[in-house]
Parts: C-alpha cells; sequence; structure tokens
C-alpha cells in the first residue's frame, strides 16, 4: 500500500512539475517564432527585390525553408492565394495556423496584408521593412517575458507538486 501511495505522489509531483515546464516552453516557441518569422520576412524582401516571382510561388519556398509554424503560414497563404487576394489569403492564414505568437504579434503581421499583392515592388518593401521592425519590437518583449516568466512557471510547477504532495500526505 505504502508503494502505491508513493507512486502516485511521485505522478502527482511530476505531473505538476511537467506543467510548469509546458508553460514556461510557450515563452521560448513564441520568441523562436518571432525570430523565425523576421528571417521569413527577410527572405520575402530579397526575392521580391531580385527574382521578379509571383508571390505564390515566392511563399511556397519560404514555406520550405522556415521551421513547422511559420512554414505553414506561408504554405496555407500560399494555398489559400489560388482563390483569394493575397491580403486575404495571408490575413487568414495568420489565423488559422496554430502558433504560440500572441494577439499583438498576429496584428502586426496581419498589418503586412493590407498592401500585399496591392503595390509595386517597392511599397512592399517598405511594408516589409515596416512589419519587420515591429517585430523587432516584438522580439524585445518576447525576450523579457521568457526571461521574467519562464523560470517563474518551472519554479512554480515545482513548488505546487510538492505542496500537493504534502498535503497528500
Amino acid at each position: 500500500m505504502l508503494i502505491i501511495k508513493l507512486i502516485i505522489l511521485l505522478s502527482v509531483f511530476v505531473s505538476c512539475l511537467l506543467i510548469g515546464i509546458l508553460m514556461a516552453k510557450k515563452y521560448t516557441n513564441r520568441l523562436q517564432e518571432l525570430r523565425e518569422m523576421k528571417n521569413a520576412l527577410n527572405m520575402f524582401e530579397t526575392k521580391i527585390k531580385f527574382t521578379y516571382e509571383s508571390l505564390p510561388e515566392i511563399f511556397s519556398e519560404i514555406s520550405k525553408q522556415c521551421d513547422k509554424n511559420i512554414g505553414d503560414i506561408f504554405k496555407k497563404a500560399c494555398e489559400d492565394m489560388k482563390d483569394k487576394s493575397a491580403g486575404e489569403a495571408w490575413n487568414e492564414s495568420i489565423d488559422t495556423v496554430n502558433s504560440n505568437m500572441n494577439i499583438e504579434d498576429k496584428t502586426i503581421l496581419k498589418s503586412l496584408g493590407k498592401l500585399l499583392g496591392k503595390t509595386d515592388i517597392e511599397g512592399q518593401i517598405s511594408e516589409i521593412k515596416l512589419v519587420s521592425s515591429f517585430l523587432d519590437t516584438q522580439i524585445e518583449l518576447a525576450e523579457k517575458e521568457k526571461e521574467k516568466n519562464e523560470k517563474m512557471y518551472k519554479t512554480l510547477g515545482g513548488i505546487v507538486g510538492l505542496t500537493l504532495v504534502i498535503i497528500f500526505i
């Protein structure tokens, strides 16, 4: 009976600790996704300047070069451009693809969709640069949030786990 009780207490502690770690990982993932999006926008800007390819072709190439969530955004936008305008496809892909970005990040990215495919090359490049500069600010904020909250959630998970173990003893 004592062994079963110890196993249950250990599983409660480990579960709480894992929940804390998963919540902390959300901040790391957001920061990685913002950096990946910034790199993708840099690729986008370069391809618009020098290749003169269509937006779906550019988005398709970028989706293959990016990590999972960011690549999925570009892939979905590329697929949706068959039926919708570039701006609508971009905004819808940001909304529908599951990512770790918060509402503010998504709003900044959606601002790119307003002029996407509607202006000349220089207009799109300037819009990409503007969104990229806003992403720099978001990256700084995400780094601060990560530093502040990541350790807190890990510690909180351990403390809650220990508290529950002590209560159940």
